[in-house]
Parts: structure tokens; sequence; C-alpha cells
């Protein structure tokens, strides 16, 4: 197991949400949106969504959210869809991160199907 650099070891999954967030949005993500979904889900404690303007877009967003986190918490996400660019998602345990083409975002909906989720305002939307 790689350890974490003692100065990140305290973070919790709500400030490790807010980082990829805000690299989604220095990255252009698109509609980004952080949604705490404590007590709903047994498998995260966050999720946060975005799209891409096209696949290799989202897997741009993929690699510089990979990057930025294992800056920070020098701790490797699982990864799916990455070589697709469809439907990029990145797991960080208490944090999920949903990286969506347009269009499959639309289709999926996850806003709707975690509607009792809470969204966190973003530093951007405040």
């Amino acid at each position: 197991m790689k350890q974490i650099k003692k100065e990140y070891r305290d973070r919790s999954g709500l400030e490790v949400a807010k980082v990829c967030a805000q690299i989604a949005l220095d990255t252009k993500g698109e509609d980004v949106v952080l949604l705490d979904v404590h007590g709903l889900s047994s498998f995260t404690d966050y999720f946060v969504i975005m799209s891409g303007r096209s696949t290799r877009h989202v897997q741009g967003l993929a690699e510089a959210i990979e990057g930025g986190i294992r800056s920070k918490r020098v701790k490797a996400s699982k990864a799916e869809g990455l070589q697709e660019g469809m439907w990029v998602l990145l797991d960080f345990d208490d944090v999920v991160v949903h990286i969506f083409y347009h269009e499959q975002r639309d289709f999926y909906d996850l806003e709707g199907l975690w509607h009792d989720a809470v969204r966190i305002p973003l530093e951007d939307e405040e």
C-alpha cells in the first residue's frame, strides 16, 4: 500500500471532492456538480459529476484529475472507461468522479437517479 503524504493524511472526502471539482473547472469541465451521498450510498460519500465536449476532452479531464489527486494523496484511483472516453469513472474510495461525454450524461442522468443527494455549491457558483 502506498503511503499518503503526511500533509494530506487527514483530508476529508469533502476536501478531496472539492479538489477534484476545482481541477475539473480549471480544465474546462462543463456543468460540474458535487453531490453528498452520505447515507444514500454504501460505497462512497461524494460524487463529482461533469461533462466533456469530446471523447478526448473527457480523457483529458480524467488524466488531469488523476494527476492532481495523485500529487496530493499519492494514492492511485481505480479508473474505468478511460480508453473509450464516453463515461470515465475514477474511484477515490470516499469520492467517485464521473466524467461524461455530454450525450452520455443526458442518457444516464445520475443527478436524477441521486435526486435526494445534497448538492454542494462550488467556489465558482457562490
